[in-house]
């Protein structure tokens, strides 16, 4: 397991509250410690106390025989790494998880704009020529989107501003990122 940079001072437990944003930001500060510029990552979701009990050399490889206070109930675990050049909708289309897995995440780096810049987007621009367009407009940002999905249904976000690339400017929210979600959610269908 990671350390997280999410704690509170006094007791050193994260401060969020649900168990699938403990594991979001956990995700997202695994890969600030990657640095920029890598490439998507897709991790599985598994239930800590079922890990535990069903896999205990993993669980123990993991770190999860310590002590538990103030760690998630969620586990990620890194998958095999994202297949480079084929499109991260037709990658998604291809999962399919085993019952002992409760969510899944990916990150991902992205450019995005600002909502102000929507209206000065060039009609009729294909996939291609949209990125061209968006990578070349000064009010760009580079971002660090990194979402959790859960069975049930759950959602949560983190989004790491390049520019502001902090464990303390990490925007979180289960909306945040709805088509991504929507993508990693269908991998349960």
């Amino acid at each position: 397991m990671l350390p997280m940079s999410n704690l509170s001072p006094s007791s050193g437990t994260p401060m969020a509250a649900s168990p699938l944003t403990r594991a979001c930001l956990e995700i997202d500060e695994y890969a600030a410690q990657l640095g920029w510029d890598k490439p998507a990552r897709l991790f599985a979701l598994v239930d800590t106390a079922r890990l535990k009990k069903q896999e205990p050399r993993l669980a123990s490889q993991l770190g999860l025989d310590q002590d538990d206070a103030g760690k998630s109930s969620l586990t990620p675990i890194e998958q095999e790494e994202v297949p480079a050049g084929t499109p991260l909708d037709t990658f998604l289309g291809t999962i399919a998880w085993p019952d002992a897995v409760v969510g899944c995440a990916l990150t991902v780096e992205r450019l995005m704009l600002p909502p102000s810049a929507e209206a000065s987007v060039p009609e009729g621009l294909g996939d291609k020529e949209l990125a061209k367009w968006v990578a070349g407009h000064p009010e760009r940002q580079e971002v660090r989107l990194t979402v959790a999905v859960l069975r049930d249904g759950s959602r949560e976000s983190a989004v790491r501003l390049r520019e502001k690339d902090s464990s303390t400017e990490v925007l979180t929210g289960g909306g945040l990122v709805p088509g991504l979600a929507e993508a990693l959610a269908a991998t349960f269908s």
